[in-house]
């Protein structure tokens, strides 16, 4: 798959991070990362597990993605999200067998999004 999310997302900056009931990575240009299931921060301090169905709050690592920019993004073949940061930070998503665990939406709507099972859609077709 051409993994066409590289061209949605890098170069951005990162303008917010919330939590919840899920994560939403605000990023310029009206651009959001929503992630609706576990994921995994890798940062300088560590790596930290987040399960957003219980509702979480953002830590100091996941907060001091603010301001930094996205330097590579890509979907997986198993059907994951793999971003990573400037600095020192990577946020992984990975496919779950039940849940749709993440999407990207720009104000035109849902760009791609990760669904259960591992498969993922692309506004325009798969594969984009």
């Amino acid at each position: 798959m051409e993994n066409g999310i590289a061209d949605v997302l890098t170069g951005r900056r990162v303008e917010s991070v919330s939590g919840g009931g899920r994560l939403d990575i605000t990023l310029d240009g009206s651009v959001t990362v929503r992630v609706a299931h576990e994921f995994r921060l890798t940062a300088r301090s560590g790596v930290e597990h987040f399960y957003p169905a219980l509702t979480f709050r953002p830590t100091g690592p996941l907060l001091a993605l603010v301001g930094r920019t996205v330097g590579t993004a890509r979907v997986t073949q198993a059907g994951g999200l793999e971003l990573a940061f400037d600095g020192d930070a990577a946020l992984s998503v990975p496919p779950h067998a039940l849940v749709a665990p993440w999407s990207v939406f720009t104000p035109e709507g849902a760009v791609c999004s990760g669904l259960a099972g591992g498969e993922v859609t692309w506004a325009d077709g798969p594969g984009r």
